[in-house]
């Protein structure tokens, strides 16, 4: 990711709480209860369980015009009620905000803010990037370092409730699927299940962004909603809205991947054509439509 306030786009594909019936049926909110501990993470010196979700925690509203701006704030276009933003920005007045987190990589140039024991290495002790984006991959491959880059991350997530955000969105929850084997699903369901219990603790949702082979996790996981890049595109909206009872905000990024999710989920999803930069109205290549 090139820089913080930029994004992460361009075909990954990376692939909730249980709703307590008296939240769902008074406010629509999410669960009283969290998730269970992963196995190894509650056995840790001083862990405790998860917290309950607070009654302040909103999920997106359903099928609601929707924009994606982690590339650059600008003013909503009318009709938009959920907007994504970097987790630098500052949300949009009246609408519900999404604050995007890169929760799982270290931004270019930022791996030397990181420990070095954090930081991915393979059996030669060099550092592992995602080459298409020269991000490091942080290690969670144990419960101990998972607890030590919560930590971090989990400022980033209080800096986003402390603005206003409604929800946060962290991203390159597939990173183990760029780790050569070095990291796994289990590693990547754990750490995001600290997030979420963070999240929660501090009166926000949380999104599962991409990763569609774990969508099936979110009860276990504490996932909200989910932020889908490009499943048009790759026929994988309908596993998204079903795993999230279409609580599902979609980014498209090619004229065929909006006409494939609006001819199959126009009436259920929050949809919206970007540029493959995210960039702003004025910006040579900004585009931004919903049919």
């Amino acid at each position: 990711m090139p820089a913080e306030g930029a994004h992460r786009v361009g075909g990954f594909r990376t692939a909730a709480l249980v709703l307590a019936a008296v939240c769902a049926a008074g406010w629509g909110l999410t669960a009283c209860g969290g998730s269970s501990p992963e196995p190894g993470e509650a056995a840790e010196p001083g862990s405790t369980p998860t917290p309950p979700a607070s009654a302040e925690v909103r999920l997106p509203p359903l099928h609601a015009g929707f924009d994606y701006q982690i590339g650059g704030a600008y003013p909503p276009p009318a009709g938009v009620r959920i907007v994504s933003r970097d987790r630098t920005a500052s949300p949009a007045p009246g609408l519900y905000n999404i604050c995007y987190v890169n929760a799982f990589q270290a931004q270019p140039g930022d791996e030397k803010s990181w420990p070095a024991d954090l930081l991915l290495r393979d059996a030669n002790g060099e550092t592992v990037i995602d080459e298409d984006w020269d991000e490091a991959l942080l290690d969670i491959g144990t419960a101990a370092k998972r607890k030590r880059i919560a930590a971090r991350v989990n400022e980033w997530i209080d800096g986003c409730a402390d603005k206003g955000f409604d929800a946060v969105e962290p991203d390159n929850y597939d990173s183990y699927t760029r780790s050569d084997d070095l990291l796994t699903a289990d590693d990547a369901t754990a750490f995001i299940t600290l997030l979420s219990r963070h999240a929660h603790a501090r009166g926000l949702a949380i999104g599962q962004k991409n990763t569609v082979d774990l969508a099936g996790l979110r009860k276990k996981t504490g996932l909200d909603f989910a932020v889908a890049e490009e499943c048009g595109e790759f026929d994988e909206c309908g596993e998204y809205a079903a795993a999230f009872d279409d609580r599902v905000v979609v980014i498209e990024y090619t004229d065929s991947g909006l006409r494939k999710a609006l001819a199959g989920f126009g009436d259920r999803l929050s949809i919206v054509r970007r540029d493959v930069d995210v960039s702003t109205p004025g910006s040579a290549g900004y585009i931004r439509r919903t049919r």
